[in-house]
């Protein structure tokens, strides 16, 4: 990761936030959601799009792991109502749920 790189990380991860889905749905409506994987550095993926890193965002969506919210992802997310992390890359809002708390140090 460059300087530059480095930089925009810090400011995606400043700029990522906690929601819930109700706040989310306008944006899915607008086919704006794109899902990203419990697995996956939520701010890692945000940054492969911000720099439009190609190979980078063809392996993750390739490998499901990065996906737009389909209807049967956006029905669960309603009924369940999880904690859900997003950080915006216009036009794009990244999502992902936040399965477990992170480790305190």
């Amino acid at each position: 990761m460059n300087e530059s790189s480095s930089t925009l990380y810090a400011k995606l991860l400043g700029e990522t936030a906690a929601i819930t889905w109700e706040e989310l749905q306008p944006f899915f409506a607008r086919g704006q959601l794109l899902w990203v994987e419990g697995q996956e550095d939520l701010v890692g993926v945000a940054l492969a799009v911000a720099e439009d890193d190609k190979p980078q965002v063809a392996v993750l969506l390739q490998a499901g792991k990065l996906e737009r919210v389909e209807e049967a992802r956006a029905r669960d997310l309603l009924e369940r109502d999880p904690t859900l992390w997003a950080v915006v890359v216009a036009p794009w809002v990244l999502v992902q749920e936040r399965l477990e708390a992170p480790a305190r140090h």
